[in-house]
């Protein structure tokens, strides 16, 4: 083969898989949407009873986290609380909800006192451990006890935000650590619907 040749086919098969990059992407199939979100049963800051039904008729930004949380949680609520400032009276429009994975020490007092150092706009919902373990199942988050020193626990736990229209569909995620103005875009894109 001749060098040049050579060089050519090397480009094409480099840049084959890349060509996919240029064009917009193929819709997704029905079958191969992954469902996130679903029914609950919990109870709010004033152990209210409130499920999944109590969200709809307005877009949601769901987190799920827990009050003793070192960086996370109280990281994404300081960012919630500067994006619904930033939103003005569109965030009226917009259910947010923080919902603990740690019941043994969130009760609803506990998360009214937690939330009470961000926007007022922020839910929390609480539940049994059995509830909050079949809600995490249906919103498809991750969390696990881990031992501390001392006797003590903390939390691992899925760190986005969970967006959903207002008719309770999942619509995509607002990734932990990313750039505050990318976030404040999704919630505005959300709003639009």
């Amino acid at each position: 083969m001749r060098p040049w040749k050579a060089v050519v086919l090397a480009l094409a098969l480099v840049g084959a898989p890349l060509a996919a990059c240029d064009g917009p992407a193929a819709p997704a199939s029905p079958r191969s949407t992954i469902q996130i979100g679903g029914p609950f049963q919990l109870v709010d800051t004033n152990g209210r009873p409130v499920t999944d039904k109590s969200l709809l008729g307005k877009p949601t930004a769901i987190f799920f986290g827990f009050t003793y949380c070192p960086e996370v949680c109280p990281t994404t609520m300081a960012e919630m609380t500067a994006w619904l400032k930033a939103l003005g009276p569109d965030a009226d429009r917009l259910n947010v909800v923080f919902v603990s994975v740690d019941p043994e020490r969130d009760t609803p007092e506990q998360l009214k006192l937690y939330l009470s150092n961000f926007d007022r706009r922020i839910q929390g919902f609480t539940g049994t451990p059995e509830a909050v373990a079949k809600t995490a199942k249906v919103y498809r988050v991750y969390y696990q006890k881990v031992a501390t020193d001392g006797g003590g626990y903390t939390l691992d736990h899925s760190s986005a935000i969970y967006l959903f229209d207002a008719k309770g569909r999942f619509v995509e995620p607002i990734g932990y650590g990313g750039p505050p103005e990318r976030g404040l875009a999704q919630l505005r894109a959300l709003l639009k619907g």
